[in-house]
């Protein structure tokens, strides 16, 4: 069951990092969703290292790092997309 929320978990934190990024970013839903869940996995080990991963109520600053990671994962790989399929 964890398997499954980490896949919908990285399609969420995925999708939100492409609308952080400007312009249109030319990768399939797949690698999004892949970038996603790495983003998240290393969001939260950087929020481990910060000492914010569990605070009082909604962890917006894991979130907020989560999101920024999958961000600059999806921001180096999609032009290498895009080469690699033009």
């Amino acid at each position: 069951m964890s398997f499954l929320w980490a896949i919908i978990a990285g399609l969420i934190i995925g999708l939100l990092a492409k609308l952080v990024i400007p312009g249109r970013q030319p990768i399939p839903l797949w690698l999004t969703v892949i970038l996603g869940i790495l983003g998240g996995v290393a969001g939260n080990a950087l929020a481990t290292a910060f000492g914010v991963r569990d605070t009082g109520g909604v962890d917006w600053l894991r979130h907020i790092l989560q999101i920024g990671v999958a961000a600059v994962l999806i921001s180096l790989v999609s032009p290498m997309w895009a080469r690699r399929h033009a």
